[in-house]
């Protein structure tokens, strides 16, 4: 998740044409491409593997969602993963098809079925008309749908979860909520505290391709350090982002996010499942101090990991990634 408003940067035109030019041009090369292509990407090889896709109908509150699911060669019957991504930005950011970046595809070599979900207003799932009304609660709900139909589907009674960013403020409502159906919760860039007050007054977010790279790390002269971040990972990311979430995204979020930094947004206290919290030590969201000590609130077999220099978008950085990568698969098995 990228959160364009949280933070101000001095930007010049020629960063942006470059940006926009990197997209383009790249966004063509082999492997660059959109990461969700539907069907055709059924039989298509990666990372040793086939992978398959299914979209799974699902309706709430009279509003069509995104659910999809893709599996391994190797999938096994009772291992489930929904992921849950954050605000503005949505599922696709899980499978960037460029090298081993794709934790969708990792996670499908181990075994899992990994079941993707878009938010009402959000992605792939139907728009509403008020950006102000799909927020954490509302969220939440959309959250237990699908995993009710998850369960209903594979007949598999746990499924884990994983939320990302804002993902971790609505599967941290949702775990608190209904936890009979969850097996382990993974929270990525935990949101704990309020980010800061900040007035709201506009429904929707307005996004542009520099909001898109918000959230990759920079050198000292504000253009993304590409020691961090590959320029294709860049290109494919902004490119999903500008084909699946479009101009606008639902602006709810921060009414619940931008808050005063000592309320408290996720109650871990009513978590009853083991929880990984993961995070970067760069990360400029994350209210470190709540982090010192969430461990001690969180159920048996919960683990906390700070990868060191890792930031937001940790998961698509050079040295982080598969770091990352292993820390989840090694909590889930």
């Amino acid at each position: 998740m990228t959160m364009t408003a949280m933070r101000t940067r001095t930007k010049t035109k020629s960063n942006l044409i470059i940006t926009v030019l990197l997209v383009l041009c790249l966004a063509l090369l082999p492997g660059c491409a959109d990461s969700r292509r539907g069907n055709e990407a059924a039989s298509e090889k990666g990372n040793a593997s086939e992978y398959s896709y299914t979209v799974f109908p699902l309706e709430r509150n009279d509003i069509d969602l995104h659910l999809d699911c893709v599996t391994g060669e190797n999938a096994e019957k009772d291992k489930n993963i929904l992921l849950v991504h954050g605000a503005t930005y949505t599922t696709h950011e899980f499978d960037i098809n460029y090298e081993d970046y794709s934790l969708v595809r990792r996670l499908a070599n181990e075994g899992f079925s990994v079941w993707r979900l878009d938010i009402a207003g959000y992605g792939q799932s139907e728009e509403v008309e008020d950006g102000f009304m799909p927020d954490t609660e509302y969220a939440a709900e959309d959250i237990n749908a699908a995993v009710e139909k998850i369960v209903s589907e594979t007949g598999d009674d746990q499924v884990d979860l994983l939320g990302w960013s804002w993902g971790t403020m609505t599967t941290g409502r949702f775990a608190g909520k209904y936890p009979e159906h969850l097996g382990k919760l993974v929270l990525y860039a935990p949101i704990l505290t309020g980010i800061g007050e900040a007035e709201i007054k506009e429904k929707f977010n307005h996004n542009t391709w520099e909001g898109a790279a918000e959230d990759f790390q920079r050198d000292e002269d504000g253009s993304i350090d590409e020691t961090i971040t590959d320029p294709q990972v860049v290109a494919a990311f902004c490119s999903s982002c500008w084909r699946y979430d479009g101009e606008h995204s639902p602006n709810a979020w921060r009414l619940d996010a931008f808050v005063s930094e000592d309320k408290e947004i996720i109650d871990l206290d009513k978590i009853t499942v083991p929880t990984l919290l993961i995070y970067g030590s760069r990360d400029p969201y994350l209210n470190y101090e709540a982090l010192d000590g969430a461990l001690d609130s969180l159920p048996e077999g919960s683990e906390e990991k700070m990868i060191d220099g890792g930031a937001h978008a940790m998961m698509l950085e050079i040295p982080y990634h598969l770091e990352f990568q292993d820390k989840i698969v090694e909590f889930l098995e």
